[in-house]
């Protein structure tokens, strides 16, 4: 049981693995209204909110998660790129928001893609942690941040894939993508990965 909002955004694809977990990629969507079990935040390293998908967040959960984002800086300071911690999800329709800090894209000559990779990582392992079967992300690193879509959206992909398999309690990942030329660009990253994998360990369902 996924606790998806299907009303929220249309289905565009699915990816089946095995022993039931999927990850799904929806749009054009509202992060904030999304019903799985957390949402990801694509925060800054304050973590005293900010704009785009960050702000929508602060904004929709109302005060509750800034508070929380502000017990945890007293105890750890700034969030590292890469990194990922978790607060209530205040008025959201999601229990848990989960927030973690995409690279700034450099040229892709500072480990970008691997702090890249780690937020997909990070953001899963820790809802594992807490037992949560769904998660929706959003497109990380893309806006202000300045990611290539196609770079970020191949390694989104493969890393939350290899993250999900070897996941106990997360049985859904969503991407929930705010236009649709993001969406399309996320779901050929998806069916390029398919096409290479020699070991047909997921399956990719098209909306009909």
């Amino acid at each position: 049981m996924s606790g998806l909002s299907a009303d929220v955004s249309d289905l565009k694809l699915r990816i089946r693995l095995r022993g039931e977990r999927t990850v799904e990629f929806a749009g054009p969507a509202d992060i904030t209204r999304e019903s799985t079990d957390a949402i990801v935040n694509a925060a800054n390293s304050s973590l005293l909110g900010g704009g785009g998908v960050d702000g929508a967040i602060h904004r929709a959960g109302g005060p509750d998660i800034l508070t929380a984002c502000r017990e945890i800086v007293s105890k750890i300071g700034r969030l590292s790129a890469g990194q990922a911690v978790i607060t209530g999800g205040g008025r959201l329709a999601a229990k848990y928001v989960i927030h973690t800090v995409g690279p700034v894209y450099r040229g892709g000559e500072r480990e970008e893609a691997e702090t890249l990779a780690n937020c997909h990582r990070a953001s899963i392992r820790l809802a594992d942690e807490h037992f949560l079967k769904s998660l929706s992300f959003p497109a990380i690193s893309i806006g202000a941040y300045g990611y290539p879509v196609a770079d970020a959206a191949a390694i989104a992909v493969s890393s939350t894939l290899e993250s999900l398999a070897a996941a106990q309690h997360v049985l859904c990942v969503r991407f929930v993508l705010f236009d649709h030329s993001t969406l399309k660009i996320y779901a050929q990253a998806a069916e390029r990965l398919a096409s290479t994998d020699s070991t047909s360990s997921y399956t990719i369902e098209k909306e009909s």
